[in-house]
């Protein structure tokens, strides 16, 4: 897939891993101009983790970029660890981090999962966010969490019959419990295979377009593993985010600048969750992509991204 709307390929110029207790330890690293801008990337999934084309978002003569892969998730460790691994954890090892970095503020870029955790993050500590631009907007609410087990069906009949079909007929009428179950089971006969059919649902429904490089990605054991395992156990837990769900939180946002991206056939997020999150905060614009879905990869998604960065460099 060309990608020449992106900033080139850069390595980063620090990386480290930061113990965080409870045996988790954070793998996390830092892109660009060390004395720029800092914007925070946060990763998908819950589980996802993050990689080296993120890192072209951003324009590296302009902006200090941190990256962190979350608790649980790719380059952290262990791999797939759901022990203490919640979404208030997740927002103190954020702050961890920025401590550890020495920074005042930054701003937040996060995308589908990424876009919930910075929420979260922003709403406990917003006097430590400049901005945020958020794509593919996700807010945990159990609709949305049901239209991904259920829901995608009406428009990817046959990705779901896969998904579906991995598990037994009994267990059927229990999607997520059955998959969780299985996902945590010790057997790496168990969990792989449970692991790859979750991983390869979600991906064969992130695109506008057939894309068999992104469902390949996300059927990569060492990926599907930290996304299936850890998504499942958000699900089943609400995403831990508290009562009322973060629109109920949204009072302490009225200052800070916002950009919303949204692909118009986000199947995987639909664009009304975006649309709810807009109508709630002041000073968010939202720019809905006519042709793409899910992936922050989408071209026109991309470009949006990176034309949005651009407007808060010059902010």
């Amino acid at each position: 897939m060309p990608r020449g709307d992106l900033f080139p390929d850069i390595a980063p110029f620090e990386t480290g891993l930061l113990p965080l207790g409870d045996g988790h330890v954070m793998y996390w690293e830092q892109v660009g101009n060390p004395r720029g801008q800092p914007v925070l990337f946060l990763h998908g999934g819950p589980g996802a983790g993050a990689g080296a084309v993120h890192r072209r978002f951003f324009d590296p003569t302009h902006w200090r970029l941190i990256i962190f892969d979350q608790r649980g998730a790719g380059r952290s460790r262990p791999l797939g660890e759901l022990r203490a691994n919640t979404t208030p954890h997740l927002v103190e090892d954020i702050e961890t981090l920025r401590r550890f970095l020495g920074l005042e503020k930054w701003l937040l870029f996060g995308g589908s999962w990424g876009s919930t955790l910075a929420l979260a993050y922003a709403q406990a500590h917003p006097s430590r966010v400049t901005g945020c631009v958020l794509r593919g907007v996700f807010l945990g609410r159990p609709a949305e969490v049901d239209w991904f087990l259920h829901g995608l069906r009406r428009f990817f009949p046959d990705a779901w019959a896969s998904f579906v079909e991995h598990l037994p007929p009994h267990e059927r009428g229990e999607i997520l419990g059955s998959y969780l179950r299985r996902l945590t089971d010790p057997d790496p006969l168990v969990h792989l295979p449970a692991a790859r059919a979750w991983s390869h649902y979600e991906g064969s429904c992130s695109t506008l377009l057939p894309s068999p490089e992104t469902v390949a990605s996300f059927a990569q054991d060492r990926s599907a593993l930290g996304l299936a395992r850890i998504e499942a156990h958000y699900f089943a837990h609400g995403l831990f985010l508290r009562e009322g769900g973060l629109l109920a939180g949204m009072n302490s946002l009225t200052e800070i600048p916002a950009e919303i991206i949204q692909g118009r056939y986000d199947m995987v997020c639909p664009a009304e969750t975006a649309f709810d999150l807009a109508a709630a905060w002041p000073r968010a614009r939202l720019t809905l992509v006519p042709d793409a879905g899910h992936s922050a990869l989408e071209p026109g998604v991309r470009t949006a991204l990176v034309a949005a960065v651009e407007r808060f460099r010059r902010r």
